[in-house]
């Protein structure tokens, strides 16, 4: 069951409508999961600013400000949040031995055009991203990566690929943990790679071209046990 607050200092959700909820007590409803159509939207607060981190509300999961709304996804489940930890490492370790980039991760935050969204992984070059704000960064990476979950699905991974390249992105993983592959997808089409596969290399990104095993390591080797 998902909880959701009515009323009071925190969000409300917009469009969450379902039959004959369970009352827990004055503020929150509980929900079955499955009923609820992500991501949710959510009503911002009084005083909130997408450009202002510190207005955004406080809640257990991650927030996107697209189109105008304010929305909301749960928690990564266990392969998703390994499959990013193993990305996390590839990308680290290729960044050390590249200093003139900058690696994001954490649901790292970008404002492109009027949009805050964040990303399971990104790369920047450092020179384009030369002092730290505190905030959101506002210029596109060269790279952006999602991993798909139990909520994030690849259609809707495959609108947030198309929403990057349309904000100046150049390349995008799409990660997807059921059956181990990486889609790569550019202005100029897309390529599928399974695990015995590498990423292709890319000019702007010189050698990073990891093996599609050491991207899902930890889900690979859990299959296996």
């Amino acid at each position: 069951m998902c909880e959701y607050l009515l009323h009071g200092s925190r969000p409300v959700w917009r469009n969450a409508r379902v039959a004959s909820p369970d009352l827990i007590d004055d503020e929150r409803l509980a929900f079955p999961r499955a009923v609820l159509p992500l991501p949710l939207e959510l009503v911002p607060p009084p005083g909130f600013d997408p450009d202002r981190l510190e207005t955004w509300p406080r809640v257990e999961g991650r927030l996107e400000w697209v189109g105008g709304r304010l929305l909301y996804m749960p928690p990564c489940g266990d392969r998703q949040h390994d499959t990013v930890a193993d990305l996390v490492t590839c990308l680290g370790l290729w960044g050390r031995e590249h200093p003139e980039f900058a690696i994001g991760t954490n649901e790292a935050g970008m404002r492109l055009g009027d949009d805050v969204r964040g990303a399971d992984g990104a790369v920047w070059r450092r020179d384009d991203v030369p002092r730290y704000t505190g905030g959101v960064r506002r210029v596109p990476p060269p790279l952006a990566v999602e991993v798909s979950g139990r909520d994030d699905t690849e259609a809707m991974l495959r609108e947030k690929a198309h929403w990057y390249l349309d904000a100046g992105v150049r390349y995008v993983w799409l990660l997807l943990v059921d059956a181990p592959a990486a889609i790569v997808i550019t202005r100029d089409g897309e390529s599928r790679h399974g695990v015995g596969d590498r990423i292709p290399d890319a000019s702007e990104l010189p050698g990073l071209a990891p093996a599609v095993a050491d991207l899902f390591r930890q889900v690979l080797a859990a299959a296996e046990a």
